[in-house]
């Protein structure tokens, strides 16, 4: 990490954020009392990013790169985005989703550098003080997780720490948000999975999660931490368990600066996809209906958004939500149910229980379905076949990641469509060849929505994020997709031109941000100059 006094010679080459390895020039390391501890021929950035190139093309196992991705960005913060950005599509898969599972699942066996805060409720009443122990004092994002709902695999306890590493990685990578400005945190409540406890490398505390009003303190006693020491900061709540998710969202989104990925992101990337596959499919957003595959917070948090851009398009809120549909294990959601939580009540029909997913489909005839199960294979082939019967193009978005947990693939939704589908999935699928036509799917990742609102927040200074925030990043993120896009399938932009795509959104966010008076910062003149030039270039400096 940067500090107050300028470091010189070996400590130097151990600071990641001013690290050059062998890129420091011959004059620099006689400045700084490098002579003698770098083998003598300087190296450029290019050639340094084309080493590490090589290094990844030798490993065989995706694993094996994201660790030494990881060793790199500890060392070297620099050169380690300057290699993401010199391919994202390629480097994006192996810092997040999928790998990022695995490495959670193994974080204990595999744990390396320390890197963020590590937050146990064994400190409570002392949050600000360990919080005070990092030492960049201007943090404007901060990702945080109680590791209890990790992506589809469930309770990993501290494990979870490698998902806000990897989403703040994507901020920088993806959109320019200044790596310096961002802190990835744990919140270590206990955990609940018996094989982390008995587990004798396990790095988080032995105990059961701490639930009810404790939680809730501690839960509180950080956001306050938060405002104290970071007034300008943006907390993203992160794989969050939806009796924990939904209530932590009510609670903070109109008193600071926060949202949630799970829920509002997700929501986001969808509606995007949706957007985007009207283009192809016809029709307004008001006229479509939708069944999801799944109930919780990102379930909701889908219909919602959807709703709410309905209600924009005219329609009644009430008469919108009705339009969203959810199934989870228990059948469909219904008002006679006396199960469901407060947060899937608005989106419950009046009509009979349905207990078989294709019954629904073909009672409801939705125009799309939206998998948020985490349960792999339910969008079976009587689902899909059922969906093209009440469909010309059937929407079909198994959303679950990692790719374990996706509800199906591309090829099985393009195959039994007979290749109809417009189709976007979680985690990435290689193309698929049906009836000699070749679809690319696209991955409606949260990528091309959360470092793009960190950076408008980020540049604007922003008060809070709120609902409509991201229905506007749905619809910039829709507009970049062009024609030679949808004829092949494809209804995001690609990931190979995701920086351009983010600071576009960003930039459209920010006006909004502007234009509703949430801003810290006067409004300049040309907004889209004012996020280009905020945006980090992963360059040495002179």
């Amino acid at each position: 990490m940067a500090s107050d006094t300028p470091r010189t010679g070996y400590a130097l080459l151990r600071d990641p954020r001013s690290n050059k390895g062998s890129a420091f020039t011959e004059e620099e390391r006689r400045r700084h009392g490098l002579e003698g501890l770098l083998p003598p021929t300087p190296s450029s950035l290019e050639h340094q990013v084309a080493r590490i190139h090589t290094e990844l093309a030798n490993l065989d196992v995706d694993l094996q790169k994201y660790l030494l991705l990881s060793d790199l960005q500890a060392r070297n913060e620099t050169l380690f985005y300057a290699v993401l950005m010199s391919d994202p599509a390629t480097f994006m898969p192996l810092v997040y989703t999928p790998t990022v599972g695995e490495a959670c699942q193994k974080f204990n066996h595999i744990f390396r550098a320390a890197r963020g805060l590590y937050l146990p409720i064994t400190a409570k009443g002392r949050l600000k003080e360990l919080m005070g122990h990092w030492p960049q004092p201007d943090v404007r994002f901060i990702v945080v997780t109680d590791g209890e709902r990790i992506l589809g695999l469930g309770d990993l306890g501290l494990g979870g720490m490698g998902i806000p590493i990897g989403k703040l990685s994507l901020y920088t990578a993806c959109a320019g948000v200044p790596p310096e400005v961002c802190l990835p945190i744990v919140l270590d409540v206990g955990t609940n999975n018996q094989d982390l406890l008995d587990d004798p490398l396990y790095l988080g505390l032995r105990e059961e999660r701490v639930r009810g009003d404790d939680y809730h303190a501690f839960i509180a006693e950080f956001v306050e931490a938060v405002q104290l020491l970071y007034p300008k900061c943006c907390i993203q709540w992160e794989d969050f368990a939806n009796v924990n998710a939904v209530p932590i969202l009510a609670a903070y989104r109109d008193k600071v600066c926060t949202y949630n990925d799970d829920i509002q992101g997700t929501a986001a990337v969808a509606l995007a996809g949706i957007y985007a596959s009207l283009r192809i499919t016809g029709g307004k957003l008001a006229d479509q209906r939708f069944l999801f595959l799944g109930g919780g917070s990102a379930a909701t948090g889908i219909a919602e958004l959807l709703s709410q851009a309905m209600a924009l398009e005219g329609l009644d809120i009430a008469e919108a939500r009705k339009r969203n549909a959810l199934f989870d294990i228990n059948g469909l959601m219904v008002t006679s149910r006396t199960d469901l939580a407060e947060f899937q009540r608005p989106f419950a029909l009046d009509c009979d229980p349905i207990h078989d997913f294709t019954e629904a489909v073909k009672v409801l005839k939705p125009n799309g379905i939206i998998g948020v199960s985490t349960v792999p294979k339910l969008f079976n082939q009587h689902v899909i076949e059922a969906m093209a019967e009440v469909n010309e193009r059937p929407i079909i978005f198994p959303y679950s990641n990692p790719t374990s947990r996706s509800e199906c693939t591309a090829e099985e939704a393009y195959r039994w469509s007979q290749g109809r589908a417009v189709f976007a999935s979680g985690s990435p699928f290689p193309p698929v060849e049906v009836d000699g036509k070749r679809f690319v799917p696209g991955q409606g990742n949260n990528v091309y929505i959360f470092p793009a609102m960190g950076m408008a927040v980020y540049a604007t200074e922003a008060t809070r994020v709120t609902e409509e925030m991201f229905i506007v990043a749905a619809r910039a993120v829709a507009e970049q997709v062009g024609e030679d896009s949808l004829e092949k399938g494809l209804i995001y932009p690609p990931q190979s031109q995701i920086l351009a795509a983010s600071l576009h959104v960003a930039t459209k966010v920010a006006e909004y941000i502007y234009d509703h008076g949430l801003a810290r910062v006067p409004r300049p003149d040309d907004v889209k100059a004012q996020i280009e030039a905020k945006a980090y270039k992963p360059v040495y400096p002179e």
